[in-house]
C-alpha cells in the first residue's frame, strides 16, 4: 500500500454551506457559481472521508464534484489519490492525465502521474513525470527520490533481461523482487517472475502468482501462459494446452504460448508413440522414438526424466546396459525423487554386477519408501555384494551360474589339464608359480561346486570357511587324481619345445 497522499483543498468542515445538493435537479438550471459552490462542497465531503480512510466514500463524493465542474484540475488530483489508495492505479492514471491536461503547472497532478505509472512498471514515463516536477519546483525533495526509483526499476529490468538470456532464472526472480518492491501493480513483472519460477521447477509459487493476476483479469493471456506452463512441465499435457489455446484466443499473436502448446502436443504424441512400440516389443523403434521426444523441449524437466527412464528400460532390453544407466542418472538429475528411475539404474547395476553401486541406490529408495518389496530388493543386492566378495567359482572353471552337473564336470578337466603344473615343467619360475596358483584355485572350485551341500551354501552366500570348510587346507592335486582314476591315470609328455600331449593308462 502506498503511503497516504495529501489531497488538495481546505480541510473539510462537517456542514456544506448549502447542504447537499440534489443530483436529481437539473443542473442546467443552476448558474457556474452556483455549481462550482456544490462541487466545492462535494469536494470538502471527499476530503472528511479521505481523511477517515473511507476511500470508497471518498472517491463518491469527488465523482459528484467532478460531475458538477468537470474542468477542475485538483478534483481530478484528489479522485486520483482516492484510487491510489484503492490500488487501481490505471483509473488513477487516467484521472492524474486529465488533471495535468487541464493544468500543466499542477504540481500535485504530475507527481501523481509518476507514482502512478512507477506502480505499473512503467519506469521511463515515470521518470518524466518526476523531471516535469522538478522543472516546477527544483528543490523537491519527494520527486528527487521518485526518480532515483524510477532508475533503480530500469536497472534491475535490464539485469533481468540479460539474466533471462543467459538462463539465469534465479537473478530474473531476484530483480523482478526488487522492481516489485516499487512496482507493486505491474503485471508484466509478476509474469515474468511466474515464468522464471515455472522454468525453476518452483510452480506452485508461479501458479500463485499467475492465479492472483487472472482474479483480477481472467482474460490476461501471459497469466494464461503460464499457469498452461506449470501444468506442462507438471507433465499434465492435457490441461496444459487448454490453458494455451485459451491464451491465444486471448492474443493470438502470443509467440510463447504458441511454442509451448506445439511442444505439449509434439512431446505427448512422441511420448505415446514410443510407448505402444514399446509394447508392440519393437524396441528399436521406441529407443529411436524416445530419443526423438528428448530433442522437443529441453526445460521440460519432468517429461524428460521419464523419457529418460523410459528409454533405459528399452535400453536394458537391448542389452545396453551401459546406456540404460546413463540414461537412469540423466533422469535422476532431473527429478531427485524419481523412485522408478533408481530401481531401474540399481537393476541394471546388478546386472553388470556393479553391486555396491546397486546397493547405494536400494538403500535410497529404501530410506525413501520401505515398502517389503524394496526391502527384498536391498537385501538381495547386499547378498550379491557380499558374495562377490569372494573367489567366483562360477568363473574360475568358466561356467554360467546355472550350470549343470556335467557342464561343471567338463569345465574342470579342461581347466585342470590346462593349468597343471606338470605341463609348465620347463616354463620360467615365474610362470609355473602363475599356473600352480590357478590349478589350485580350479581344484577349489571344483570341490565346492561338484559337492551338493556345498554349492548349496556357496550360491545362497554363507561363508564355507564359518561352517568348518576350510578351503585353504585342500590338495588340488588329490582331487585332479580322483577325478582322473588315481596314480598312473595320465601322463604328460613333451613333443616339442611348449608342446604336450597327455597319455592316458
Amino acid at each position: 500500500m502506498v503511503p497516504p497522499l495529501h489531497i488538495d483543498g481546505k480541510m473539510a468542515t462537517e456542514n456544506c454551506e448549502h447542504g447537499t445538493v440534489n443530483m436529481d435537479t437539473d443542473m442546467d438550471m443552476l448558474s457556474d457559481e452556483e455549481l462550482e459552490r456544490e462541487a466545492e462542497c462535494f469536494k470538502e465531503q471527499g476530503n472528511a472521508f479521505y481523511i477517515k480512510k473511507d476511500y470508497a466514500e471518498a472517491f463518491n463524493y469527488y465523482t459528484k464534484a467532478i460531475d458538477m465542474c468537470p474542468k477542475n484540475a485538483s478534483y481530478y488530483g484528489n479522485r486520483a489519490a482516492t484510487l491510489m489508495m484503492l490500488c487501481r492505479y490505471r483509473e488513477a492514471l487516467e484521472d492524474s492525465q486529465q488533471a495535468v491536461r487541464l493544468d500543466n503547472t499542477f504540481m500535485k497532478g504530475h507527481l501523481r502521474e509518476g507514482k502512478c505509472h512507477l506502480s505499473l512498471g512503467n519506469a521511463m514515463a515515470a521518470g518524466r513525470c518526476f523531471q516535469k516536477v522538478l522543472e516546477l519546483e527544483p528543490d523537491n525533495s519527494q520527486a528527487q527520490q521518485e526518480v532515483k526509483n524510477a532508475d533503480s526499476i530500469l536497472e534491475y529490468e535490464r539485469m533481468a533481461e540479460i539474466g533471462f538470456e543467459k538462463r539465469d532464472f534465479r537473478m530474473v526472480v531476484f530483480c523482478m523482487d526488487r522492481a516489485l518492491e516499487t512496482a507493486a501493480a505491474c503485471h508484466r513483472f509478476k509474469i515474468l517472475k511466474a515464468e522464471c519460477l515455472a522454468l525453476l521447477g518452483r510452480y506452485p509459487e508461479a501458479q500463485s502468482v499467475a492465479s492472483d493476476i487472472l482474479r483480477m483479469d481472467p482474460t490476461n493471456a501471459d497469466a494464461l501462459y503460464v499457469r498452461g506452463l506449470c501444468l506442462y512441465y507438471e507433465d499434465c499435457i492435457d490441461k496444459a494446452v487448454q490453458f494455451f489455446v485459451q491464451a491465444l484466443r486471448m492474443a493470438p499473436d502470443h509467440d510463447k504460448a504458441r511454442l509451448a502448446c506445439r511442444n505439449a502436443k509434439a512431446l505427448k504424441a512422441k511420448k505415446e508413440e514410443g510407448n505402444k512400440a514399446f509394447k508392440d516389443g519393437n524396441f528399436e523403434a521406441a529407443y529411436e522414438l524416445y530419443s526423438e521426444a528428448l530433442t522437443i523441449d529441453p526445460n521440460n524437466i519432468k517429461t524428460n526424466a521419464k523419457l529418460y527412464c523410459n528409454r533405459a528400460t528399452v535400453g536394458s532390453k537391448l542389452k545396453k546396459l551401459e546406456q540404460a544407466i546413463e540414461d537412469c542418472t540423466k533422469a535422476i538429475q532431473l527429478d531427485e525423487t524419481y523412485i522408478k528411475a533408481y530401481l531401474r539404474r540399481a537393476q541394471c547395476y546388478m546386472d553388470t554386477e556393479q553391486y555396491e553401486e546397486a546397493v547405494r541406490d536400494y538403500e535410497k529408495v529404501y530410506q525413501t519408501e520401505k515398502t517389503k518389496e524394496h526391502k527384498h530388493l536391498l537385501k538381495n543386492a547386499q547378498l550379491e555384494l557380499k558374495k562377490s566378495k569372494r573367489k567366483d567359482y562360477y568363473k574360475v572353471l568358466g561356467v554360467e551360474k546355472n550350470a549343470t552337473e556335467d557342464e561343471i564336470k567338463k569345465a574342470y578337466r579342461k581347466r585342470a589339464l590346462l593349468h597343471h603344473p606338470d605341463r609348465h615343467s620347463s616354463a620360467s619360475a615365474e610362470v609355473q608359480k602363475e599356473e600352480e596358483k590357478k590349478f589350485k584355485e580350479v581344484g577349489e572350485a571344483f570341490s565346492v561346486l561338484s559337492d551338493p551341500k556345498k554349492k548349496s551354501r556357496y550360491d545362497s552366500g554363507q561363508d564355507l570357511e564359518d561352517d568348518g570348510m576350510n578351503m585353504g587346507d585342500f590338495d588340488a592335486n588329490n582331487i585332479f587324481k580322483a577325478f582322473f582314476g588315481g596314480p598312473g591315470g595320465f601322463s604328460f609328455e613333451a613333443s616339442g619345445p611348449g608342446n604336450f600331449f597327455f597319455q592316458f593308462g
